[in-house]
């Protein structure tokens, strides 16, 4: 597994290369972060638990993966776009979620 701010770098590499700054703002990324959310849900529809479980054994598990790496892709490149520390942004968070969602919490999230 690499590290996040090698994945960071490369991603903003990519757009850099492409020129695609004017076009990468913080409103068209958040847009395509759902959208690409959405082709990643299409995959899952109609799938019964059992089928979405085990998706990583069938012909989905490619269109899976890509779906998976776009919606990851543009969540980074929003976060280089608004100079986030995706490490610390993450790890905040979880903090939180760990107040808010104790380890006797039987809560499901």
């Amino acid at each position: 597994m690499g590290s996040i701010s090698r994945v960071a770098n490369e991603v903003n590499k990519f757009a850099v290369d492409r020129n695609w700054g004017e076009a990468h703002n913080p409103k068209n990324l958040a847009m395509s972060i759902a959208i690409e959310a959405g082709e990643l849900m299409e995959i899952f529809q109609w799938k019964t638990l059992e089928e979405s479980i085990h998706i990583m054994n069938s012909d989905e598990a490619e269109h899976c993966e890509e779906e998976l790496a776009d919606v990851l892709i543009y969540c980074i490149t929003l976060a280089n776009k608004l100079n986030l520390d995706i490490e610390e942004i993450i790890l905040e968070k979880i903090k939180k979620n760990g107040k808010k969602y104790p380890l006797n919490s039987s809560e499901l999230k």
